[in-house]
């Protein structure tokens, strides 16, 4: 049988797809975001196995709650590393009627078949894509998230070939994401894209800073401020973000 590492859950996450969801936060993850507010995820050793039974089992105690859209995300962490659990836990899913959502940035992409043919299982097992793109430039985004995103936009690319619904997501961070030529940048590659359903800002925060110094990693952002509302609209409307 087989089990993945599971950091934590939450039962009525409600930003985390459509309508109430039960959130499974999978554990591991290989980028190094320097505004992450979850490193106690990156650890691929970490987290406590769980069965995709298990894990439905208690999801289903809140489907009463779910509504006509609810169901189950899962994110991270990074789920895409434990794709062979993720297949096992949606194959079960559908077999019960639940909808299935993937919170992914996207890093372990490849089109070599040895991932590629678990990846497209999983689409059409997937209901919606949840993608964070952290930074349209490769370079800027090396610096980060410690990786490249030529692998990550290529799995965009792949998701609009296939159909798949997806929302995409960016952090807006002052002096690292929020920068109008950037920002045009990543709107003319989702406007490439041909199954993009909903574009979201999300300001930056430093609430997961405490973590950082707990685990003893340096935080790189304590002089960052949260961007002002102006900016935040200023993003949402280069993006063509949706009410």
């Amino acid at each position: 049988m087989i089990s993945g590492r599971v950091h934590s859950t939450e039962s009525f996450g409600s930003v985390d797809g459509p309508g109430v969801r039960y959130v499974i936060f999978m554990q591991g993850c290989r980028l190094r975001c320097r505004y992450c507010h979850n490193p106690d995820t990156w650890s691929t050793g970490g987290g406590e196995k769980r069965t995709a039974e298990e894990l439905l089992d208690s999801a289903e105690r809140y489907r009463g709650y779910w509504g006509r859209d609810g169901g189950i995300t899962v994110s991270g962490g990074e789920p895409l590393l434990q794709i062979d659990f993720l297949l096992d836990l949606f194959r079960n899913a559908k077999l019960r009627g639940i909808n299935t959502c993937v919170d992914t940035a996207g890093q372990p992409f490849t089109r070599e078949p040895h991932f590629l043919t678990k990846f497209s299982e999983l689409c059409r097992l997937t209901d919606l894509f949840i993608v964070d793109i952290k930074h349209i430039d490769p370079q800027r985004h090396i610096a980060l998230t410690g990786s490249g995103n030529e692998n990550i936009l290529d799995m965009l690319r792949y998701l609009s070939e296939n159909g798949n619904p997806v929302w995409i997501r960016h952090v807006l961070v002052p002096e690292l994401t929020d920068d109008d030529e950037y920002l045009r940048r990543t709107q003319e590659f989702i406007s490439s894209l041909n199954n993009v359903k909903k574009v979201e800002i999300l300001p930056y925060h430093s609430f997961g800073a405490y973590k950082w110094e707990k685990l003893g990693i340096p935080y790189s952002l304590n002089n960052i401020q949260p961007p002002d509302k102006e900016r935040v609209e200023n993003a949402r409307r280069i993006l063509n973000c949706g009410d």
